[in-house]
């Protein structure tokens, strides 16, 4: 593997670990050349359907999309990076498993919700503004009733 200090490719793993899911080697590297240490992540290769965004656009897979969105809905909650690594995973397997060509964005947004949801809250309804597109305070009143599960919520 390449050195992203000095490029040079000559290294060796100093530990290994495998994910929760299984499906991910974490691989912490040093470089024999500048001795600076890295990490490398392993996982197999999928072909992931193609997805069909909200204006009909369609557009590759993309696993850093998901998992960028998924960190700006955790910044600054109490929830580490493996976990927002693990709801990543988790929410590409879902698409993976249904096995289609095509995939529509809105599916990828609901799954993600679904795993923000069991994990934290306020990161979900974060999420949930954004990719609902709430234009106004009722619609992200409306959100947290359902959370709650308050039918006199009152808006201020």
């Amino acid at each position: 593997m390449l050195c992203p200090f000095c490029d040079q490719m000559e290294d060796r793993v100093v530990d290994s670990r495998v994910s929760r899911e299984g499906d991910t080697i974490r691989r912490r590297r040093e470089c024999l050349s500048c001795q600076q240490r890295y990490t490398s992540y392993e996982r197999v290769e999928l072909s992931f359907p193609i997805v069909v965004k909200k204006n009909g656009e369609r557009e590759a897979f993309d696993h850093q999309k998901i998992l960028s969105g998924i960190r700006k809905a955790c910044e600054k909650r109490p929830i580490s990076l493996e976990t927002i690594e693990s709801i990543s995973s988790r929410v590409e397997k879902r698409v993976q498993k249904m096995g289609v060509g095509e995939v529509d964005s809105r599916v990828i947004g609901e799954e993600v919700m679904r795993q923000l949801h069991d994990v934290d809250q306020v990161a979900y309804v974060r999420f949930a503004s954004v990719y609902r597109e709430f234009k106004d305070l009722g619609q992200f009143m409306s959100e947290l009733k359902a959370i709650l599960g308050q039918k006199d919520f009152q808006t201020p």
